[in-house]
């Protein structure tokens, strides 16, 4: 980390630690995303999908109904409380898929505080529905061109501009990387997803499930439903990266799914990022804006590393599939991060028995994907319409 945020970063924990220790701040905390977020969100059965597999039961924790269609307005209204609370009037933040984006500005909004929004210029183009909404609500967004022109990409110029403007601004990040507090921070707002599940799925079936799937980009949907059941050895928790075109083509976004990450520092954290032998970093693809990320959070490398969570990757041809499946057989569509776990599920669901029962974390809604997954089903209508506004991407 740049030295000169050293200090900066020294007070934000000191702040969140006492933060942390205010049973008030939790307590507002929770009555705002139930006021104004619409929590809790609910467990849907998939009976019908469940029926089609002939195996294991499947649930769906549905952060998709969300104000904002994601998981991502967990974090930023607990952080938009704390920026509140240390006096600071300007936030900043980086995103890749937009929803990270569209949350911290519509936090923004809500509470009267400046905004500003990094993105890769190429998630700029394929998120395009996020960027205009992002505008509309007040925030800068700012095309980062510097490069691959992606998430990485976006968390160093958020970097830069907080080294410049840290006695007033607070970076809002959005995922559980980068230096002390935000890994701690981004888990202990997003684990109220996982507890929200405990509940719902105990009064459900009458116990846990027997196994979770989260997809895993940055990793803060899947830390924050694992979380509050790391003591429950009976539940196994599996992370999903993105398999992008295969583990064998290098191209995709597999850190920890068939041991392509390697140690290392970066941004602010030790992890296991895509690096080669020198440490540079390598390209990533994911038909997901959100999971083509170099790093992955040092919280689920370690989890992997004692064996609480096992990861698998989801190719973006079985992401697509399912995609499909679920808006057929259950009239959800699902963002496309999200499908990655919904993937995995649906693999492994038919050779289970009826008996178990599988929970999948739908972090986000399609909406936001709707260029990408036009072009990616082959419809000839939106490819003429996307030609006629210049593409999607």
């Amino acid at each position: 980390m740049p030295e000169i945020l050293r200090h900066t970063l020294e007070d934000l924990a000191e702040a969140f630690a006492l933060a942390r220790r205010d049973a008030q701040f939790w307590q507002r905390f929770v009555d705002e995303a139930k006021a104004y977020s619409g929590r809790p969100t609910p467990v849907t059965p998939l009976a019908n999908l469940s029926a089609q597999l002939g195996g294991a039961q499947l649930l769906l924790k549905r952060e998709d109904l969300n104000h904002t269609g994601a998981h991502k307005i967990n974090n930023v209204l607990g952080q938009g409380l704390l920026v509140q609370r240390m006096g600071k009037r300007r936030v900043i933040a980086e995103t890749g898929a937009g929803q990270h984006g569209v949350a911290t500005a519509t936090m923004a909004a809500r509470l009267g505080l400046q905004c500003r929004v990094y993105m890769g210029a190429l998630d700029v183009e394929r998120q395009r529905p996020n960027v205009f909404w992002m505008e509309q609500l007040g925030a800068e967004v700012v095309a980062v061109e510097s490069g691959s022109a992606s998430l990485k990409d976006a968390i160093n110029e958020c970097l830069r501009d907080w080294a410049d403007s840290m006695d007033d601004t607070h970076y809002v990040m959005g995922t559980v990387c980068g230096p002390h507090p935000f890994p701690q921070m981004v888990a202990y707002f997003q684990q109220v997803v996982g507890q929200e599940s405990r509940q719902q799925v105990q009064a459900l079936i009458g116990r846990r499930p027997d196994r979770i799937y989260a997809c895993v980009g940055g990793g803060s949907n899947a830390t924050g439903m694992f979380v509050p059941f790391l003591d429950d050895p009976e539940v196994e928790l599996v992370g999903v990266e993105a398999g992008g075109r295969g583990l064998a083509s290098g191209a995709h976004a597999a850190r920890i799914a068939g041991g392509h990450g390697r140690p290392g520092v970066a941004q602010g954290y030790r992890t296991l990022f895509l690096q080669d032998e020198e440490g540079q970093m390598l390209p990533t693809h994911s038909v997901s804006a959100g999971l083509d990320y170099i790093g992955v959070s040092p919280i689920l490398a370690w989890l992997h590393e004692i064996g609480r969570v096992r990861f698998e990757a989801a190719t973006d041809d079985e992401v697509i599939a399912a995609l499909r499946r679920l808006m057929r057989s259950e009239g959800i569509i699902g963002a496309l991060e999200s499908l990655h776990a919904v993937a995995a599920a649906i693999r492994a669901a038919g050779d289970r028995p009826q008996s178990e029962v599988i929970l999948i974390n739908l972090s986000g809604r399609g909406d936001k994907d709707i260029f990408t997954i036009a072009d990616a089903l082959g419809d000839d209508q939106w490819r003429s319409f996307l030609a006629r506004r210049g593409g999607a991407r």
